[in-house]
């Protein structure tokens, strides 16, 4: 990782901030942090800056509870955020009282996981689809039938990300239910599909950008972002919007609670919320980052990209993932066991 040491007077960016100086520790998902943004914050800055990747919300999750791990500042995705702040691991660090708060879209202001922004700013968002070697298939691709009742040419080439709310929410769509739904017949046709589905499938990883680009794969459940990065080494790659329905999400950076360094942790939220920062950010994970103004610092391949930018005829089909009460939680999980014992 980068790293330099400092001080810094530059926290004046920041209400009611001290001096920076130090370090700063960044707990986040694996390839997905800029190093070309992070060396601007620490030349900038003065600050030397460790990232340490985990590869699930769930991870992230259990090593904070644990204690002792020495991070500022975490990346969960919304539909966590609750739970993190729920389990006291968040800080309430008031991102909407500093100076480039102004910046972020009114869209992402008022979410349903933090509303007011009174914990986390946007690092990303995007949406959960299916990508495909089009070589290997040439259908549709708008369709979670390529996952869960694929064609001949895509059986035993499948992988599915080891997400369940993702893989819950899109057979359950799949199947005419909606998000969260506690319906009991429903969730038998769901888990019924997953069980049948799953001896075409050739494995459950998080590794889709390299495997695809590589055809060790044909066809994934994926965020877009990473079919995108996928597409960009292996113009065969395609990335397909479930009709029946498909998630939109959004990855949220955090102050830890018992952050050591949180001055300089305030002062990051900050920088990433400032318009070519938060491009930085999208040019390197290739997903959206919920900043006004970034567009025009973004690589012209963001603008035109079809991962990116969801054909209007199927932009209904788009719902918000959020996390479900824990009794519907609960048969989910239920489900998820069974599917990947």
């Amino acid at each position: 990782m980068i790293r330099t040491m400092t001080t810094a007077s530059a926290l004046a960016l920041l209400a009611g901030a001290a001096s920076a100086e130090g370090s700063l520790n960044i707990y986040n998902w694996g390839n997905y942090t800029s190093p070309e943004m992070i060396e601007k914050f620490e030349a900038e800055y003065d600050v030397d800056v460790t990232v340490t990747d985990y590869d699930s919300n769930d991870t992230a999750l259990a090593k904070l509870k644990a204690g002792g791990h020495g991070f500022d500042i975490v990346v969960p995705s919304g539909n966590y955020v609750p739970i993190f702040i729920a389990e006291g691991l968040l800080m309430k660090s008031n991102p909407n009282e500093m100076e480039n708060f102004s910046n972020m879209d009114p869209r992402w202001v008022d979410v349903e996981f933090d509303p007011g922004r009174e914990y986390t700013v946007p690092w990303q968002w995007g949406t959960v689809g299916v990508s495909v070697n089009t070589a290997v298939y040439d259908g549709d691709i708008n369709t979670a039938a390529v996952i869960f009742d694929p064609p001949e040419e895509l059986k035993g080439k499948i992988n599915v990300l080891p997400e369940m709310n993702d893989v819950m929410g899109m057979a359950i769509h799949y199947l005419g239910g909606e998000q969260c739904t506690g319906d009991r017949e429903v969730l038998r046709q769901v888990r019924d599909k997953l069980v049948e589905a799953k001896p075409n499938w050739l494995s459950m990883g998080y590794s889709t950008i390299e495997r695809l680009a590589n055809e060790d794969i044909a066809a994934s459940i994926n965020w877009n972002g990473a079919s995108m990065r996928a597409r960009i080494d292996n113009d065969d790659i395609a990335f397909g919007y479930p009709q029946t329905g498909f998630s939109i999400w959004m990855d949220n950076a955090a102050i830890i609670s018992d952050a050591q360094n949180v001055e300089n942790a305030k002062l990051f939220l900050n920088f990433i919320m400032e318009p070519e920062n938060a491009a930085m950010l999208s040019n390197f994970a290739r997903y959206a980052n919920g900043i006004q103004g970034s567009q025009e610092f973004m690589d012209e391949t963001m603008a035109q990209a079809p991962e990116i930018n969801t054909p209007e005829e199927l932009a209904d089909a788009g719902y918000i993932s959020k996390n479900c009460p824990p009794e519907v939680q609960k048969i989910y999980s239920q489900i998820w066991t069974e599917l990947t014992k």
